[in-house]
């Protein structure tokens, strides 16, 4: 803490603060720091600075009021969940500010915090990494004159434990993909400042940061980083970075398939997040058994744990991925209402808007997987551009307590609901080396087998065999491991049927073998006859839209021309245009499906909607 110096490898201070103090209220800020940085007993920690915060502001002493609002506010970042104990903290650490010189370093790491944590509250990092710096130019004297009471120890400048706390902070509002590679960068700086201050916490949290982020990024070395940190525990406990060591542990049992052990790690991994005070010990313990879950094929089992997870009010707020394991899980159930809420909530006005978490990639894998079951081409297209540019990073949950496998796979079924099959099979191809070098079993098999699906679905020269070598393979490798191979639903890549579709005055006839049935007309049919009458063909929903005229389209039917000469696009209104078709699409085939469920099966999963549409038969 900034006014509090090593002992013999202890947090007691070497001062008092400037304002005498009584006894108990130095003894509470030493408590709460003892049990912060060396025994990581956040409970205790709390307990002793929320003593010694009524202490201080009993006796107005300014300092001691500051110093104890620092030590709640936690070894993280919004370790306060509740709106009102977020609040009371902002409160009182504004409040501690007013009463501190602007100049002093303790009013700059009461600064420093605040912008932490509005920062993470937002989803954004300007704020904090503009403190970060007027802390790093006060340990190189670039700010000019120090700031009072920083000076450091002896032969050196600067304030190594105010820097140390802005790197945590910091480190801890860049925690979404696009920023891997500055948090290893603020790890490393991390590590070197805590052989300054000589805290406990400051070299584990250095040590946990750089693991936790070589597994984000898919570092084959990560499981090193790992070792050397349990090395540092064995030789002295800390539990609250213990706890995310035994977090991490659970991941990598999932990735092994040895789903009981990693069930059993779990429930161990939750006691000690329990033991060591940490808010977020009861849903990490949850993500992981979702995710032991989905890989079992099991996930609805889960739906009411789901349902009290998206709304308990200790979730931090920018963590959504129980809303898309919910939007899942109730879609697999058959409660489409409650599944296309949770992704509508999820979408919001646009899906980009979701904050960059920690548990992002998590919960877009979720966004593309219920968007596949729902059929919901136009939110999986959106999901696409968004995960596009980190298809070689594997989708890490918070501190690598849980993982998905690679973005890849997400890319690849993503690809698959919009009906671009081409880019699926690149995607889920790319996603089997990628998952098979993270040693991750279950994902492995799962992309095999999605793999082989959008090989069948394509349907073209070399498919079939393709499809049958991936499910074979996706078999083997899940009978190795004691898996199960995911029941994705295949279409007979070698059947020969095509439905057709022809005008039959007022209505349309829609044929599939010897099968036929009567539908009235609608835009949608008129939309699902022209990709019928142009199988694997993609064509534009723009088109579809723009030449939605009868007269024309009844002629385009009856010509061989198939869908040529087009002679004009609407590029500046492509998403009403894919909202529109698709919706248009979604009705006549409910329709369909009600006159003759076999037809209607047939050309929902054979029709696709998107920013292309198309129809591939077997």
């Amino acid at each position: 803490m900034g006014h509090m110096a090593s002992e013999a490898n202890g947090v007691m201070p070497s001062r008092r603060p400037e304002l005498a103090a009584p006894d108990e209220l130095w003894a509470a800020l030493a408590d709460g720091a003892r049990a912060q940085h060396e025994t990581g007993d956040l409970q205790a920690s709390r307990d002793s600075f929320e003593r010694a915060y009524r202490l201080a502001e009993e006796a107005g002493d300014a300092e001691s009021m500051a110093l104890a609002a620092l030590g709640l506010a936690g070894l993280w970042v919004a370790e306060r969940r509740t709106v009102t104990s977020t609040v009371l903290l902002e409160a009182r650490l504004q409040h501690v500010l007013t009463l501190l010189d602007p100049r002093s370093a303790l009013a700059l790491r009461v600064r420093t915090r605040l912008a932490g944590e509005a920062d993470y509250a937002r989803g954004t990092h300007a704020s904090v990494l503009a403190a970060l710096d007027e802390v790093r130019a006060l340990q190189t004297g670039a700010a000019g004159a120090p700031l009072a009471g920083a000076a450091g120890p002896a032969g050196g400048g600067g304030d190594p434990e105010l820097l140390a706390e802005a790197l945590r902070i910091a480190h801890h509002c860049l925690l979404g993909p696009e920023h891997v590679t500055m948090r290893r960068e603020l790890a490393v700086e991390l590590t070197k400042a805590s052989f300054r201050t000589g805290r406990h916490s400051d070299l584990l949290m250095g040590l946990l940061w750089q693991t936790a982020n070589a597994y984000c990024a898919g570092d084959p070395h990560a499981g090193r980083l790992l070792g050397e940190l349990k090395d540092h525990l064995g030789q002295r406990d800390h539990l609250a970075v213990g706890f995310v060591v035994s977090a991490i542990d659970v991941m990598l049992a999932i990735r092994a398939g040895r789903f009981d052990e990693a069930e059993a790690l779990a429930a161990a991994c939750a006691r000690r997040g329990a033991a060591a005070g940490d808010a977020d010990h009861d849903w990490w313990s949850a993500a992981q058994l979702v995710t032991i879950r989905w890989y079992q094929g099991r996930l609805t089992e889960l739906l009411p744990l789901l349902h009290e997870r998206a709304h308990s009010p200790v979730q931090s707020a920018v963590d959504n991925s129980g809303v898309a394991a919910l939007a899942v899980a109730a879609a697999l159930s058959g409660d489409q209402p409650q599944a296309a809420s949770a992704l509508a909530a999820l979408c919001g006005s646009d899906l980009g808007a979701l904050p960059r978490s920690s548990s992002w990639l998590v919960t877009m894998n979720g966004v593309v997987e219920a968007a596949y079951l729902l059929e919901e081409a136009d939110v999986a297209a959106r999901a696409y551009e968004l995960l596009r540019p980190y298809g070689h990073l594997p989708m890490i949950g918070s501190l690598a307590v849980t993982c998905f496998g690679s973005v890849e796979h997400a890319l690849g079924v993503a690809a698959l609901t919009s009906g671009r099959l081409d880019l699926a099979i690149e995607h889920l191809t790319a996603a089997v080396p990628h998952n098979l070098a993270l040693a991750h079993w279950p994902a492995l098999v799962a992309s095999r087998a999605r793999l082989a699906q959008a090989h069948a679905l394509r349907g073209g020269p070399g498919d079939a065999d393709a499809a049958r070598r991936e499910l074979d393979a996706a078999a083997a490798e899940a009978a190795s491991a004691g898996l199960a191979v995911p029941d994705h639903p295949v279409p007979r890549p070698a059947a020969a049927e095509r439905a057709q579709c022809q005008r039959t005055g007022r209505k349309w006839r829609l044929t599939l073998g010897h099968r036929g049935v009567l539908v009235e007309d609608s835009i949608g049919l008129v939309h699902l006859a022209v990709l019928i009458a142009n199988p694997r063909q993609e064509i534009q929903a723009a088109d579809l839209v723009a030449r939605a005229e009868r007269d024309w389209l009844v002629a385009q039917l009856s010509s061989a021309a198939g869908f040529g000469g087009r002679t004009r696009a609407f590029p500046d209104q492509p998403e009403r245009a894919r909202v529109a078709v698709g919706k248009a699409i979604r009705r006549a085939l409910a329709r369909i499906a009600e006159a003759d469920a076999v037809i209607g099966e047939h050309l929902r999963q054979t029709v696709h909607t998107g920013v292309r549409c198309s129809y591939w038969p077997g």
